[in-house]
């Protein structure tokens, strides 16, 4: 079975949405052919930078990394558990990088917050660009931070994988089955405390 951007993985949602939010998912399954140009990367990055931010700091940063390249297979080999199994068909991988305290060591107390704004904005546009986005928490940190020689008061938050949309079939089990399985979310009035 193959998957596509449209179908049944659209989102079913109690109050109407615009396209890429409704149809954004985060597949497993990513085409090993697929690449991104230079204007793709470009265009995500700008909706990053145009994200809203404490202060307008934007204390963000981005490893982008193409499969096939060095810093790809850096990144890579530093996921732990299921994510090494399916991320090496992504055509990139973009670690996010929160900058928790500027060069003269005064702390940026919201900039992981800023950061998963600018991460959603990339997110929003790679699925308008027909693209899709996986997000992964599970990761070597230091290893990625010794690797790429980040200086202290930048902490890496998670790694997005990017790429167009793949085959399930080519998953492991018990990848696969998640993969095909429906989409649910927690009702609004869960997450709701109060509403006036």
């Amino acid at each position: 079975m193959t998957l596509t951007a449209t179908g049944p993985r659209h989102a079913d949602t109690d109050a109407p949405l615009i396209a890429p939010l409704i149809e954004r998912w985060s597949p497993r399954a990513y085409d090993p052919t697929a690449e991104l140009t230079d204007a793709d990367v470009r265009t995500l990055l700008e909706a990053a930078r145009w994200a809203p931010s404490a202060m307008n700091l934007q204390p963000w940063r981005f490893i982008v990394a193409r499969r096939g390249s060095e810093s790809f297979t850096l990144i890579h080999d530093a996921l732990m558990g299921f994510n090494q199994a399916w991320a090496d068909s992504a055509a990139a991988l973009i670690v996010n990088i929160a900058e928790l305290t500027d060069e003269d060591g005064k702390p940026r107390p919201w900039a992981k917050y800023d950061l998963g704004q600018a991460v959603a904005h990339l997110t929003v546009q790679a699925q308008h660009d027909g693209l899709h986005t996986h997000q992964m928490g599970g990761f070597d940190g230091a290893r990625l931070a010794e690797a790429f020689d980040l200086r202290e008061g930048l902490e890496i938050v998670s790694i997005t994988a990017v790429g167009k949309v793949g085959d399930a079939s080519s998953l492991p089990e018990p990848l696969r089955e998640r993969e095909v399985a429906p989409r649910s979310r927690k009702p609004l009035d869960e997450l709701v405390i109060t509403a006036a």
